[in-house]
C-alpha cells in the first residue's frame, strides 16, 4: 500500500510527525504499508518550515512541490498542477491531508480528481462558523469529499453526522499534535531571549498574533498589542512575530519596554516558553490545544474558535477581538481566579498509532 502524508505548513509538520513515526513501527513490524512525504512548499521560510523538518526529526520530503507563495487562489492552483502531476507520474492508494491549511484543500481535491484516490482527513470535522477565515473553507471543502475522517473530538464528530457522513466512516482518535507535544516535551529548548531578557518561570506573557482580522489593519493591531501591553502590569510579553504581522508592525511603529519582539522560533524553543508562562495571548487555534495540555492559562483573540474543547475542558478563554476584554482577563489571571483546567478526552499521546491501525484495518493490510 502507497500512502501520500501531505505538508505544507508550520501545523502541518507537527501533525504529521508521529503519523510518520507510527507507520514505520508498522513497517518493521512487518506491515506492508509505504507512505511517500510531499512538502507542497506552501511555507517555504526556514523558521516556518525546515526547523521543523530538523527539530522534529521528519524524514526529508520525497516531493517538494515549491509551490511557494501568493494570492489564495494562486497558492491553491499551483499546489493542485504540482500534486497532480506527481498522482500521473504513480497514483497513491490514500492520500492522507491533515488539519485546515491550503495545502489540505488542495491536495484532497486533485486527490479525488484523480482516478477518485481516497482520502484520509485528519482532525476532520472541526468547524469555528466563522467563514471568512480561509480555514474555515479549507475544512468545509476537504471534508465534503473525505473518505475517511480522523477526529479529534465528540463535538468534531457531531459536526461530522450533521452534515450527513455515517458513523462508520468518522473515528474518533485523538489529536496527533498532543502525540509531537508529548514526546517533544524532554526536549524543549531554552531559547536565547531567555539569558538575554533575564525571564524566570511564570514571569512573562507570551503572545503571537497572525490572523488577518487582527493583524491586517494596523490600527486594530495597534489597539490590541497596546491594551495587552497595559494590562500585563510590567510584565515582560514575548511576541514571536509572524511574517505576515511583520509586515503590518513595521508600519505602525509599536513599542514599549516590556514588549520584546522576536523572530519566528522553532518548535522546541517555542513550547519550551508556553510550558514556561504566567499565560498565553493568541489567535492560534493549535497553541490553545498545547497551552490546555500544559495546564497554561491561554487567552484566544477571536470571536469563535473551531477547538471549543479547549474552553469547555482546558485552559482557554475566548476573549473576542474587542480589546476592552483583555483588561478584565489579565485582572482575572492576576487575581489567581483562572481555571486549572483538564484534558481532553483521547489527547493521550496515542492518536497516531491509532489512525494507522485503523488505517491497516480498513485496507485490509496483512504483515508481510
Amino acid at each position: 500500500m502507497l500512502i501520500d502524508i501531505i505538508a505544507g505548513a508550520r501545523p502541518n509538520f507537527i501533525k504529521i510527525a508521529p503519523i510518520i513515526e507510527a507507520i514505520e513501527k508498522q513497517r518493521l513490524a512487518g506491515l506492508d504499508m509505504h507512505y511517500r512525504l510531499v512538502h507542497t512548499g506552501q511555507h517555504y521560510d526556514k523558521k516556518m518550515s525546515g526547523d521543523f523538518f530538523d527539530q522534529l526529526n521528519i524524514p526529508a520530503p520525497d516531493f517538494n512541490l515549491e509551490a511557494g507563495s501568493g494570492t489564495q487562489a494562486e497558492q491553491t492552483g499551483k499546489i493542485m498542477v504540482g500534486y497532480e502531476k506527481l498522482l500521473m507520474q504513480k497514483p497513491c492508494d490514500l492520500c492522507i491531508v491533515v488539519g485546515d491549511v491550503t495545502s489540505t484543500m488542495a491536495c484532497s481535491i486533485a486527490a479525488k480528481k484523480m482516478n477518485n484516490i481516497k482520502v484520509a482527513h485528519v482532525e476532520a470535522g472541526i468547524r469555528s462558523g466563522d467563514w471568512t477565515m480561509p480555514e474555515e473553507i479549507n475544512r468545509m471543502v476537504t471534508d465534503s469529499i473525505t473518505d475517511y475522517f480522523f477526529t479529534t473530538s465528540e463535538i468534531a464528530n457531531g459536526n461530522l453526522r450533521k452534515s450527513g457522513i455515517s458513523d462508520n466512516r468518522i473515528f474518533f482518535v485523538g489529536n496527533t499534535m498532543i502525540d509531537t507535544l508529548y514526546k517533544q516535551m524532554p526536549r524543549f529548548k531554552q531559547p536565547d531571549v531567555w539569558e538575554k531578557c533575564q525571564l524566570t518561570r511564570q514571569g512573562y506573557i507570551i503572545m503571537t498574533l497572525h490572523r488577518p482580522a487582527n493583524v491586517d489593519n494596523g490600527a486594530k493591531l495597534m489597539e490590541l498589542v497596546t491594551e495587552i501591553i497595559k494590562s500585563s502590569k510590567g510584565m515582560p510579553v514575548i511576541f514571536p512575530v509572524h511574517p505576515r504581522t511583520a509586515k503590518m508592525l513595521e508600519t505602525t511603529g509599536i513599542a514599549a519596554d516590556n514588549l520584546i519582539l522576536t523572530e519566528p522560533l522553532g518548535y522546541l524553543e517555542f513550547n519550551y516558553l508556553v510550558q514556561n508562562a504566567k499565560a498565553v495571548i493568541t489567535d492560534s487555534g493549535g497553541i490553545t490545544e498545547e497551552a490546555t495540555v500544559m495546564a497554561v492559562p491561554c487567552m484566544t483573540l477571536r470571536d469563535s474558535t473551531e477547538r471549543p474543547e479547549t474552553c469547555t475542558v482546558g485552559t482557554n478563554e475566548l476573549l473576542g477581538t474587542n480589546p476592552d476584554s483583555i483588561a478584565p482577563a489579565f485582572e482575572k489571571l492576576f487575581s489567581g481566579n483562572w481555571k486549572k483546567g483538564g484534558i481532553p478526552e483521547m489527547w493521550d499521546g496515542k492518536t497516531s498509532d491509532r489512525i494507522v491501525k485503523r488505517i491497516a484495518e480498513i485496507f485490509d493490510l496483512k504483515q508481510l
